[in-house]
């Protein structure tokens, strides 16, 4: 494969392929933050950081995606592309204290 061959590929899938992270941490049975925003039709990859000793459940009906993240480590959880709208979540092992929500613009 040709220096220009290479290049456009590395060029393509640095930026066209990019996903957007955004950082959620769960301490004291809370998503901080528990709100966030995300463009629309956008595929976007939550890393959920544990800080509490327990294992939390994140869950949302509304996106379709659970994923358990245990105790004092990280998860990660891939949504969208959304439409416009507000797609609730919460934990499933706290559902009284861990609740948010991903609002798409």
């Amino acid at each position: 494969m040709n220096r220009y061959l290479i290049w456009l590929a590395l060029l393509i899938s640095s930026s066209v392929f990019a996903v957007p992270i955004i950082e959620i941490e769960i301490k004291n049975h809370l998503f901080l933050p528990s709100e966030i925003e995300i463009p629309v039709n956008t595929k976007v990859k939550l890393m959920f950081i544990n800080k509490d000793n327990t294992a939390e459940e994140f869950e949302s009906y509304e996106m379709n995606r659970e994923k358990v993240i245990p105790g004092n480590s990280k998860g990660i959880v891939f949504i969208g592309p959304l439409p416009a709208g507000e797609y609730p979540f919460f934990g499933e092992f706290f559902p009284k204290t861990a609740q948010g929500k991903v609002i798409v613009k």
